[in-house]
This record gives C-alpha cells, sequence and structure tokens, in this order.
C-alpha cells in the first residue's frame, strides 16, 4: 500500500469520535487546535482494523496522536488483561510517558504501569495477579516475562488490542529489532490471535522494511499516516577544526588549571566555542560516547568556574544515577534556568524535554536519522529556526605526499634502510627501524596505495609478529622481476638484489 491518509473529515467530527473523558482530557490541555498527525491517527485507528505507522518530526506529538483514540477504543471494553501494551527502547522514554499518560488515564479508570529494571517490584506483583490497563514495557522485560513467568503470559497478553512501537525507527536497525520481532510474534501465539500494531516513528525515507517489521506476510495492508505539520528553517553551521596532536584530553589548562597544562588542541576549542554560543540558553549537545560526554561536560564546568558564572552544562547518558538523569530532563523541561545537556543517544529519542534553542553534534552521528531526530528538538515553537551545529575535529598529520618522500629518503642511502611498513595499502614512516622488518627501496614509493601502486612501488604487505609471509616475498621478487627498475629489496636488514 503506497503512503496514504485516512479517509478525510472535518476536524470536529473526527474529535466527538473520541471518548468523552478523552475530550475532556484535551479540552484542559487547552490545545488551540489538533494537529495534522493527531486527526489523521484518530481516523485511522477507529475508522480501521490494519496495522499502522504513525511517521511525523520529533516532538510533533505522535504519543498524543495514538493514545487518544487507542484509549477511547477500549474505554468502555471489558478485557482482564493489559488492554494496550507500549514498547520503548528505553527505560527513561518510558518513565516520561508514564507522566505523560497517567493523568490521562486515571479519569478512565485505567492503571497505568511501568515494567522495567528499575520500576517498582510491588506494582509488577499487583498487576500480575490482576492485569488491567496500560504496561509500558522494555523488550527485555518481555523476554523475562515470557521465560520466567511463561504460564501467566496468556492471562497477562491475553485480551490485549493494541501493541504500540515507540521509536520503530530505533528497533529496524540492529539485534533489537529481530530480537524484538520474535517477542511480537510469541506475544500472538499465547494469545492465539493477531494483535493490532502501531509504530510511532520520525519520517523515514523507504517505509517499506517499515511494513514488514509490523507485518511481514502482509506488508502492504500496513498503512502509513505521515503528519503533514513541517518543520520550519533550518540554520546550519559546520566548524572544522585541526588537531596536531589525536586522541588528547579536552584542555582544562586555558580556563584556570593549576596542575600539568594539558595539551591544546581540538577539542579544547570545541569547548571553548560551545561555552561562548550557549551561555544563556536551552541547548542539547550530543556526543558519540559515554567518555566524550563526561569530557566535554567537565570542560565546560571548569570554565564555568574560571568565568566565575553558574554551571549550565550538565552530562545526560545511561551510567549516570537515575536521579541526576530525571533532574536534568526536569529542569530542561520547566525551561525556568538556562540549561544545556551533554548526552549520548539517551536524549536523542522522544523524552519530552520541552523546546530547545539550538542542538550541537560532536564529530559524525551515528546515523542520518538520529541527526535528523536531534535537530527536531530545536525550532519547535511558532516562526523559530532550528539551529544545528556540527563540529568536526581531524588529526593535523602529514600529507601522504610528504610522509612518502620522507620514505624515499630514508630508503635512499644503503646504510638507512626504510621503515615503511605498509599495513592495508598505508604507509607510516617508522624511526625506530629496528624494532620492525623492513622492506628497502632504492627508489622512492610514488602511492600509497600497493593495489594501485606505480612501476617503481614494489614493497611486500606487512605480515606482522616480525616476519614477512613466504607468498610476500615471492611477491616483491615478481613485482621487481616485471617492472625491472633498479631495486633492492630486504628483509630483517639483510639486502637481497632483485
Amino acid at each position: 500500500m503506497t503512503t496514504t491518509s485516512p479517509p478525510s473529515s472535518s476536524d470536529a467530527a473526527l474529535f466527538r469520535r473520541l471518548h468523552t473523558t478523552v475530550q475532556r482530557w484535551i479540552h484542559d490541555q487547552k490545545w488551540a487546535e489538533l494537529r495534522d498527525i493527531q486527526t489523521k491517527a484518530i481516523a485511522g485507528v477507529l475508522e480501521t482494523e490494519v496495522h499502522l505507522i504513525l511517521a511525523a518530526a520529533t516532538s510533533a506529538g505522535k504519543t498524543e496522536a495514538a493514545f487518544p483514540p487507542i484509549l477511547s477504543a477500549v474505554a468502555e471494553v471489558s478485557i482482564e488483561s493489559f488492554a494496550v501494551v507500549y514498547i520503548s527502547p528505553l527505560k527513561a522514554l518510558i518513565n516520561d510517558q508514564f507522566r505523560r499518560l497517567e493523568d490521562l488515564c486515571e479519569p478512565l479508570d485505567m492503571p497505568v504501569l511501568k515494567w522495567h529494571g528499575d520500576a517498582s517490584q510491588t506494582a509488577k506483583n499487583r498487576a500480575r495477579r490482576s492485569p488491567r490497563g496500560v504496561a509500558l514495557i522494555t523488550p527485555e522485560s518481555i523476554e523475562a516475562l515470557l521465560v520466567r513467568r511463561g504460564p501467566e503470559v496468556r492471562r497477562l497478553f491475553g485480551g490485549t488490542r493494541f501493541i504500540v512501537i515507540d521509536e520503530l525507527h530505533a528497533f529496524m536497525a540492529g539485534e533489537r529489532g529481530i530480537h524484538l520481532a520474535s517477542l511480537l510474534k510469541r506475544i500472538e501465539a499465547q494469545a492465539g490471535r493477531p494483535i493490532r500494531k502501531i509504530g510511532l516513528s520520525v519520517t523515514i525515507g523507504n517505509y517499506n522494511e517499515a511494513r514488514a517489521f509490523l507485518d511481514p506476510l502482509s506488508p502492504d495492508s500496513v498503512q502509513v499516516i505521515t503528519g503533514g505539520d513541517g518543520q520550519g528553517s533550518i540554520k546550519l553551521q559546520v566548524r572544522g577544526y585541526r588537531d596536531p596532536k589525536p586522541q588528547r584530553k579536552v584542555d582544562t589548562k586555558s580556563v584556570g588549571d593549576d596542575d600539568e597544562a594539558a595539551p591544546v588542541g581540538a577539542e579544547a576549542a570545541i569547548a571553548d566555542h560551545l561555552f561562548k554560543v550557549l551561555r544563556g540558553s536551552n541547548n542539547l549537545v550530543f556526543a558519540n560516547s559515554r567518555k566524550q560526554v563526561e569530557g566535554y561536560a567537565d570542560a565546560l564546568l571548569k570554565r564555568s568556574d574560571a568565568a566565575n558564572v553558574p554551571n549550565e552544562f550538565f552530562p545526560h547518558h545511561g551510567s549516570l544515577a537515575k536521579s541526576l538523569r530525571e533532574d536534568l530532563e526536569v529542569r530542561l523541561k520547566a525551561g525556568t534556568l538556562p540549561t544545556t545537556a551533554v548526552a549520548t543517544t539517551t536524549l536523542e529519542l522522544g523524552i519530552d524535554i520541552g523546546s530547545v534553542t539550538s542542538v550541537a553534534q560532536i564529530s559524525a552521528p551515528a546515523s542520518v536519522g538520529g541527526l535528523r531526530q536531534s535537530m527536531g528538538r530545536s525550532g519547535r515553537r511558532p516562526r523559530q529556526a532550528s539551529q544545528l551545529r556540527i563540529y568536526v575535529a581531524e588529526a593535523d598529520e602529514p600529507e601522504p605526499e610528504d610522509v612518502l618522500r620522507a620514505c624515499g629518503r630514508a630508503s635512499s642511502s644503503p646504510s638507512r634502510p626504510s621503515a615503511c611498513c605498509w599495513r592495508n595499502g598505508t604507509s607510516r614512516l617508522r624511526r625506530k627501524a629496528r624494532d620492525y622488518p623492513r622492506c628497502c627501496i632504492r627508489s622512492s614509493p610514488s602511492s600509497a596505495n600497493v593495489a594501485a601502486a606505480a612501476p617503481r612501488t614494489c614493497l611486500p604487505y606487512w605480515a606482522g609478529r616480525g616476519r614477512f609471509r613466504a607468498r610476500d616475498r615471492a611477491t616483491s621478487r615478481r613485482c621487481c622481476a616485471q617492472w625491472r627498475p633498479p631495486l633492492r629489496l630486504c628483509w630483517n636488514n639483510r639486502r637481497t638484489a632483485c
């Protein structure tokens, strides 16, 4: 099925399709109007029986689009199990959704349960004895239920009407997606019937894979509903830095540290610019590892101390204490104090932290979809542009041609054999030549790519462990015989003429 929208109806008529309690809740939220994705979702959930994919930009209201019609559909039905199962890739996202759904479900007399490793065991035991309402759960917790509580699974999920999969695009790529697909099949096997699935995702380029994920046997029957609330303008800045010595710690000497001076490099320059442009507003800075997150958060903290200003920069990743993460999320959402979170992908997904002024990405992101989702955090207010800054640091190493010339000069004298070690077609000049087996050449190489080398580049590949393989010696001799320049080869300081 091509990407289509449900049959068009007036917004007022669709609003009246919702349960009266849900209508009252929407009125209490003081929404001026329903968003495009929300009106389409009402028709898609209540007027069809097919699997659905709700795709919209980050923070476009996908959760608020899915749950009002879903809860309206199950509010008046007696179900002796979890009526709705919400599956999320992150515990933090479950905690956030719990706060958002609790106010909606309480007037419907429909309990909401958090089920993951940090959730209350008392609440989970109570739900096992009398399952009902909405269960917010991770794939790993479902697996634990199937393994440890197998006989209870049918009672827990036997009457489930909807399975909501949040961040569907995050599950599709990787082993967790395969695991989740297996879990969905096992739940349906225990229920004895197919269960309607609704996937929530950011807008992606190819929906065929998403359809096949929800229904592998009949992917064309899955309906895709895309939100029409397009993102506004985008301000993009890409900043490049040269690092004379790669893989060095973030500089702290520049902010008044009296300890041993740290070398000044690209990371210090990036931290300086972040401190300069992000202070005084809410922002997100994404790094690719927890080590980077801690390093930049610490460098920005020291810059705040040196400037005698309150610290506004805080780390956020999965290894931090739960209280620290939640305090930072609440502070960002409140928006009363300027706050910048330096985070891994923990804040990339749909945790509600309100709108931020700008987003920064340090180094290349893990995926284009992830970068797009991160950028959706910015520019949510009317007439506000999304701001994205990308910081790229490159090692300030000699150009390959310079390395090869140096290698050639070191090889020109028989008394100073070359220390050019070829690894996967890359040449690096080794000053301590005695530590490595060497290949010596009387004329300088002309290319760093051995596979496509010019005639005068006739060197064996590095084989490791202090010796060259016999086939590498034979390859070098054949090379010399073919090109016939006056080359002189050696292994382990023994020169061998071709």
